[in-house]
């Protein structure tokens, strides 16, 4: 087995004592650190490198921290004014999750560069870590690499934001093919009910 496979055993294995101390270790120092912060290299190679990542001109990782747990309502004083079904505060649930949260967070500070993918590498009590991999679509280096340059395309400012990243997809439920994807189809469940709820009457018929 090459390198990278042992790395990736290793991180399969969360529970094991060389992990759980790594992890017990880079979480403390992560705590100390601002919520963004910009990476020499990734913390895990492996998965960088599979996710797309290249050691060369470019490229760019940063380490985001998001607060974990759901999303409290903004009303002030947890007052709704109005029906008894919308006055939940407490218990209710993001719509993304956080993984694409911190690629948005991330995208938005390092406006100039492009969101490629991320992957998780932390978590404690109260924040989770996620290193976002950034491309700059204005290098040279990035310009002329043909299994890149598909980035600089301006149709791709922000693909973060508008959910077309892995984490993103994922939110939207993309990742299912075929017959489970029948409340999806059309790329989203807003299109799909539209098509089903819609009459067409096309003009010769």
């Amino acid at each position: 087995m090459g390198c990278y496979k042992y790395m990736e055993e290793l991180w399969r294995h969360k529970q094991s004592d060389a992990l759980r101390f790594l992890l017990r270790v880079r979480a403390w120092e992560y705590r100390q650190r601002n919520r963004i912060t910009k990476l020499s290299r990734p913390t895990r190679t492996d998965k960088a490198h599979r996710l797309g990542y290249k050691a060369k001109q470019g490229y760019v990782v940063v380490r985001c921290a998001v607060r974990r747990g759901g999303r409290k309502r903004q009303n002030h004083r947890g007052m709704v004014w109005g029906k008894p079904k919308h006055q939940g505060i407490n218990h209710l649930k993001f719509e993304r999750n956080l993984q694409s949260v911190a690629e948005e967070k991330v995208g938005r500070k390092y406006s100039n560069l492009c969101v490629l993918n991320s992957y998780w590498v932390n978590q404690d009590a109260t924040m989770k870590y996620y290193e976002i991999i950034l491309v700059d679509p204005s290098h040279a280096k990035i310009r002329n690499d043909s299994r890149i340059n598909w980035i600089v395309n301006p149709v791709h400012k922000h693909r973060e934001c508008r959910g077309l990243t892995s984490a993103g997809r994922k939110s939207r439920g993309l990742r299912k093919r075929g017959h489970r994807a029948n409340g999806i189809k059309g790329g989203s469940y807003r299109a799909a009910w539209l098509n089903r709820n819609i009459t067409k009457l096309k003009r010769y018929r």
